[in-house]
This record gives C-alpha cells, structure tokens and sequence, in this order.
C-alpha cells in the first residue's frame, strides 16, 4: 500500500491579448516555422506576479505598455509541466518595437482583416477569437 503524495512541477507561462480600440496585437515568433501570427507570451519568472508577467512580456517583446490586466482562462501547454495562464490587457501607451531574437514581426490588425492566426484548440485561437469572452 502505497502512501506517498506527489506534487507535479508547473511552470507558469503568460499568454496576451493586447487590444487598442478595435485593433489586436499579434507577433510572428522567430522560433516558429510558418506565417501564424499569435498572442504575445512568456513565462513567469521567479518570484514575479503573473501581471508582472504580462506587462514584461509584452513591453519587452513589442515596446507596448498595458494596462488593464484581465485573467481570462488557462490550457494546460503541450509540455508536461506547463500551464498557460491567459490574459487580456488594453494599451496604454508606446510604438511598436520588436526583441528581435524573439518575433520577426508585430503589427495591430483588425478583427475583419486577420492574418494567419493559430488554430482552433489553442489558447491563442480562443483569445483571438472572443471564445473567453
């Protein structure tokens, strides 16, 4: 009879949406092989809030200041240890200037006039979509 209690490791990751009026950002990740445009994300570091996170995350990757955080749901990540927590966020300020050992592009684009975006079952997909909302 085995007693022993097991504690699975997570590491969090971030996952936003940034909204400027009827505008989204979304990023082409360097490391990905296609033309996918998707939310920006990142993961959680030591010691730091999740909205912390965010707001790193997304000043370091595009130069854009948020503000309004907002949870909106979670999906377990295809690695074994991470969960991705999902967010919203409003712009508050700043131009668009991307980490360029992390995204090839950045660009705000309207709902009507989307790009390649991530799929249906992602995280991604369903921010993008409105499917949190």
């Amino acid at each position: 009879n085995c007693k022993k209690q097991y504690f699975p490791q997570l590491e969090p990751a971030i996952i936003t949406l940034v909204s400027r009026g009827d505008e989204i950002l979304l990023a082409r990740h360097k490391n990905r092989n296609d033309d996918v445009y998707s939310c920006i994300a990142g993961f959680v570091e030591m010691g730091e809030t999740i909205e912390n996170a965010v707001r790193r995350e997304v000043i370091e990757e595009t130069g854009i200041k948020v503000k309004n955080i907002r949870y909106v749901g979670s999906q377990a990540w295809p690695f074994p240890d991470q969960l991705m927590l999902a967010f919203r966020a409003e712009y508050e300020s700043g131009e668009i200037q991307i980490q360029k050992d992390e995204l090839l592009d950045a660009q705000w684009f309207k709902k009507t006039t989307l790009p390649n975006v991530p799929k249906p079952g992602s995280v991604a997909h369903n921010l993008i979509n409105g499917e949190f909302d």
